[in-house]
């Protein structure tokens, strides 16, 4: 009895092991200073969770409390290793990648985000991604033009 209880725990931490890997986007890794900094971070703090499972001394749980910060290390090298870290814009002519935009939306609302990487993007936080719907619409264009996104318009107001 206690060898089927031990295959069915082992059975049962191996799923619990065995994580997708995170995806991995296929567009160019540009990143911001900052975004390189949080990054470099994150990895720190991935590899800090990982060595503290490691100490763990029951085989199974190590397995499981090892799983979710080794994914993690594996991601986060990677996107290290391939971070193309933009400087921030020269002008402010024109939107471009690492720009603040203030713009107002057909109901009023005004918003303001800053264009950045990926991994850095928060909108909550007021950073989307170079690749999100409304930064592609606003890249490229200046103060005062209008852009047309999912049926609504949205205004340039400012760019920094």
């Amino acid at each position: 009895m206690s060898v089927a209880f031990t295959k069915e725990d082992s059975a049962e931490t191996a799923a619990e092991t065995i994580l997708p890997e995170r995806v991995i986007s296929p567009h160019p890794n540009l990143v911001t200073q900052t975004g390189l900094e949080a990054l470099e971070r994150e990895l720190a703090d991935a590899r800090a969770a990982h060595d503290a499972a490691n100490a763990i001394e029951d085989v199974n749980e190590r397995r499981r409390q090892t799983a979710g910060p080794a994914r993690d290390i594996r991601y986060l090298a990677e996107r290290l290793r391939t971070a193309d870290v933009r400087p921030d814009p020269a002008s402010h002519d024109v939107v471009a990648f690492g720009s603040t935009v203030r713009f107002e939306r057909e109901d009023g609302r005004v918003q303001t985000y800053r264009i950045v990487g990926e991994d850095e993007a928060d909108p909550k936080a007021g950073t989307i991604s170079y690749v999100s719907p409304v930064a592609r619409a606003l890249i490229g264009k200046a103060v005062g033009d209008a852009v047309s996104l999912g049926g609504q318009e949205l205004e340039i107001l400012a760019i920094s």
